[in-house]
């Protein structure tokens, strides 16, 4: 789980909380539960158009934290760069280990799941589950870089997949001096 050094959050801030990626503090308000009076943040997703109510008390067990810093971000753009280390093992196992690492909120940790699905821009050798938690994966990325940023969502997309190496499509009527490119990517 990535590292939390706040948990006094106030409305307007922008927060991560590992199971939903990026949202928005709307603030603090006081609910009787079970005849006890306890504080809950109020935090919305706007991409998911939800809202989670989770306890003060409880913000730093359930892993509710502060957008990364630019150096943890940067870190994470140093994964994307790596080499895929896919492992041997069955994909259901794969698929469970990628999921868990999307859900820790870590953007180093989404960024090795990145790394190690990515695929050139033909989707035929990716299963519909690999290019389902690839693209989880992308956009839980993209929202936490576009909010440190302070870019759109789309932009961040582009500067993740720009970092992986993604090969673009290149039009027909252009001289290409990458003739070798093009026909692996075709």
């Amino acid at each position: 789980m990535a590292h939390n050094d706040n948990y006094d959050f106030k409305a307007g801030d922008d927060v991560v909380y590992p199971a939903h990626g990026v949202g928005h503090v709307e603030g603090v308000e006081t609910q009787t539960i079970a005849g006890m009076e306890l504080a809950l943040y109020v935090v919305s997703f706007e991409k998911d158009r939800m809202r989670l109510k989770i306890p003060v008390t409880k913000a730093e067990i359930s892993g509710l934290r502060k957008l990364s810093s630019n150096e943890r971000l940067d870190s994470a753009m140093e994964t994307l760069k790596g080499r895929s280390r896919v492992r041997r093992t069955m994909w259901s196992r794969r698929a469970q280990e990628y999921a868990t690492k999307i859900n820790s909120g870590d953007p180093v940790a989404i960024a090795e799941v990145l790394r190690d699905l990515k695929r050139s821009n033909d989707d035929t050798e990716q299963s519909y589950s690999e290019r389902q938690i690839y693209q989880s994966a992308l956009e839980r990325l993209a929202r936490e870089v576009a909010a440190v940023d302070d870019i759109t969502e789309i932009k961040a997309t582009e500067k993740l997949e720009d970092i992986m190496g993604k090969i673009k499509a290149v039009p027909a009527n252009e001289d290409n001096d990458n003739k070798d490119d093009t026909q692996a990517a075709a």
